[in-house]
């Protein structure tokens, strides 16, 4: 007993300092425990191939198959001795589909021996595609050579694997799935150390097997049965002790006192509604009258505000806080790019007319000063801007993460608005929060939809108002796939309908993956391309390569400009202002254009590599255009194969403009595949086991659970083991909230 090690025991004592070391820079584990919570992703079954259909471009992935041919081909070369080198052509199949590996130089001899037409293996490596066909180069392979107990290798490699389940882990290009199971193995007497987080009441009440069994059963099932129960288990556990921290965080902010703001019936807000060129949809008014209510009480409100692009967010945003003014206090809206708090501050600005000019001669009666403030500000404008929040001069701020920095006083926050609260971190709306004499409240907006469990996890300590009502007059925007590869003419046909758009008053963004600046710029010329080399794909389009392209070629005579981050400020926004102002017809940007920016009489947009963006960015994109009178039109190039997921995935957010609908499709994307050394990139790492749309009904229950328990035991002073187990978590948290968008 004294052989098994604990759970906080370092894996570089245990495994050695090397595979520790990759483990925890690749796969982030760094304990036993972390390990033993290193779940299979999926089991394969000993006698029954995998499917080799549907494997994710670019992602290293982990299959089990079976070697149908082997071919050593001869090439000239001029690196290889006696001008001659060599490339092993191996063909898998799993019995509907086939896929080739290949492997060059020095590298052949090996393979050559081993992978015999007939073998099976496991083989890992990264997805690519050479002539048109999809491959692994270099993959690494562990043979499963039959179940003969007289090859002491065979048996032992088989050994490593439970009975007629093989678990195939996440991993890394630099540690197989193989490599895992075997030092899985070797920790896995430590799973009768772990300590149960789960109440007895509630695992028995819900018929729960214990966690040291459930651990035993997830890595080394006998029968399905057992990985059902295991991950029945291992769910509740994360969706639990997830909603039991959130629980613990709304109930903490429950109790911090907070101003009441009720807005005046003659004050600002009542001048500005009176103004409106057009009513409020009724979601708006709705929405408006969930945030009055919490504005009125004596707590912080925390409201999470979703809702389609174009559904009028700012709007009710901003009628808030012309509600929090009215009571003498100052509102903020925090915005994640410059551009987009530059957009802000003149649409507010714009919106709110003579109400914006306090302080100013031909003011309004009721009116405030708004105030941009910006990291990249000169130092006069600076020094003013900082003068007017202090004073309380401004009731309305708008500016960047540079609202954060300690230098920056508030005469009386009463209100912080977050735009886009996945590029922002907790600790960050929580620096600004404490900006005020008593916490303000706290509106956080996303354009992002979100299915409800997702936010059940991720802002399950916000309470969530959705706008999916779309204002009247918005356009109707058609979405079509442009597949260059296939059907070039089409890719012309693109820039006639930009020209046709811009010749109409019109005018067009088009949109890129990359800047084309940068120093490491992956165009190398010079040596011709070895075959390797050519199996690589091409860099993503660039912003700088592609306007002028088109200013030479298919739109020559239209003015075309650029717009990226890393350009000045002043740069930025006086390409923004001009676009706005109609003075240019096409903008060839990145995604500094994705959320906010609003410019009604764009009506195209062009998507370069389409296939290189998540589902609901390709969405926010989308939104940018047909937000005028005149109807939007969206266009995704790409030259991924038609078969390819990536053109699957285009084609879904060309056939629908419901964002909830396309958020579920990208979260169930995200997590699908063997995506190796990216595992759960779509949610956060604390959820391993858990898949948000599927566990609807778990993430409810355990909302319900953790409420009452945190409600009953605020301090969780009854419950040990569900202390530690929230530490653990807290800590990883505390690491992965900030999302990087």
């Amino acid at each position: 007993m004294d052989l098994v090690p604990a759970l906080d025991e370092p894996l570089k004592k245990v495994l050695g300092p090397p595979t520790a070391k990759v483990m925890a820079e690749h796969l982030g584990l760094h304990t036993v425990g972390d390990l033993l919570h290193h779940y299979p992703r999926r089991y394969e079954e000993r006698g029954q191939l995998t499917h080799l259909a549907d494997l994710p471009m670019d992602e290293h992935v982990t299959v089990v198959a079976q070697v149908a041919d082997a071919r050593l081909l001869t090439f000239a070369s001029s690196k290889a001795p006696r001008g001659k080198g060599q490339r092993l052509e191996v063909t898998i199949t799993d019995g509907s589909g086939r896929l080739q590996l290949v492997f060059f130089g020095n590298g052949v001899h090996k393979p050559h021996k081993d992978l015999l037409p007939g073998t099976r293996a496991m083989f890992s490596g990264k997805v690519s595609v050479f002539n048109h066909r999809l491959q692994l180069a270099h993959p690494a392979y562990e043979p499963l050579r039959g179940d003969g107990a007289d090859d002491t290798a065979a048996a032992e490699s088989i050994d490593s694997w439970a009975g007629a389940l093989i678990p195939i882990y996440p991993a890394t290009a630099k540690l197989e799935s193989w490599k895992l199971a075997k030092a899985v193995q070797t920790v896995l007497l430590s799973a009768q150390e772990a300590v149960d987080p789960l109440p007895d009441s509630l695992r028995e009440g819900r018929g729960l097997v214990a966690l040291p069994e459930a651990l035993l059963k997830i890595h080394r099932p006998h029968t399905k049965a057992d990985i059902a129960d295991a991950r029945a288990r291992l769910k509740w556990d994360e969706a639990f002790v997830l909603q039991v921290a959130l629980a613990r965080r709304r109930h903490a902010d429950a109790q911090l006192p907070a101003v009441a703001r009720r807005p005046r019936p003659d004050g600002l807000l009542t001048a500005f509604d009176a103004k409106l060129p057009f009513t409020l949809t009724e979601g708006q008014r709705k929405v408006s009258k969930e945030i009055f209510d919490d504005l009125a009480t004596e707590h912080p409100m925390h409201r999470l505000l979703q809702g389609e692009v174009g559904s009028g967010k700012t709007l009710v945003a901003l009628r808030a806080m012309l509600a929090v003014v009215d009571t003498g206090g100052q509102a903020v809206m925090l915005a994640p790019t410059e551009v987009l708090a530059q957009q802000h501050h003149r649409s507010v600005t714009e919106m709110m007319g003579e109400l914006a000019e306090g302080g100013m001669l031909g003011g309004a009666e009721h009116s405030t000063k708004v105030v941009l403030l910006t990291g990249s500000m000169g130092a006069a404008g600076r020094r003013q801007a900082l003068l007017d929040l202090v004073t309380g001069e401004a009731g309305i701020v708008i500016g960047t993460h540079a609202l954060i920095e300690d230098k920056v006083q508030f005469h009386d926050l009463g209100l912080v608005v977050v735009d886009e609260q996945h590029r922002f971190g907790v600790e960050q709306r929580d620096a600004l929060r404490g900006k005020g004499k008593q916490p303000p409240h706290l509106l956080v907006m996303t354009a992002t939809p979100i299915p409800r469990t997702v936010a059940m996890t991720v802002f399950g300590d916000l309470e969530t108002s959705v706008l999916d009502q779309l204002p009247a007059g918005r356009s109707p925007i058609a979405s079509h796939v442009v597949p260059a590869a296939d059907k070039p003419h089409f890719l012309a046909r693109a820039w006639e309908r930009v020209r046709e758009e811009v010749d109409n008053g019109h005018q067009a963004y088009v949109v890129c993956p990359r800047i084309g600046d940068e120093e490491d710029d992956p165009k190398k010329g010079g040596k011709k391309k070895s075959p390797e080399d050519e199996a690589e794909k091409r860099p993503p389009l660039a912003v700088l390569d592609i306007a002028r392209q088109l200013a030479e070629g298919p739109l020559q005579g239209l003015r075309v400009e650029v717009l990226h981050g890393r350009m000045p400020p002043d740069d930025k926004d006086a390409v923004m202002r001009r676009f706005a102002a109609g003075e240019t017809g096409v903008l060839v940007a990145t995604t500094v254009i994705e959320v906010g920016v609003n410019v009604p009489n764009a009506t195209a947009m062009v998507i370069m590599d389409a296939d290189r963006f998540g589902v609901s960015q390709l969405h926010q994109l989308r939104g940018r255009v047909g937000r005028g009178s005149a109807a939007g039109l969206c266009l995704l190039v790409s030259e991924m194969p038609e078969a390819s997921p990536a053109r699957q995935r285009l084609n879904a957010v060309a056939s629908t403009l419901d964002g909830f609908e396309l958020s579920r499709i990208d979260l169930e994307q995200r997590r699908e595949g063997d995506v190796l050394g990216q595992a759960q990139s779509g949610v956060r790492s604390s959820l391993r086991m858990l898949a948000v749309i599927e566990d609807e009904e778990i993430i409810a229950e355990a909302r319900e659970e953790a409420a009452a328990v945190v409600a009953a035991d605020p301090e969780l002073a009854g419950l040990p083991g569900l202390r530690t187990a929230l530490e653990a978590l807290l800590d990883e948290e505390r690491e992965q909230y900030l999302d990087k968008g």
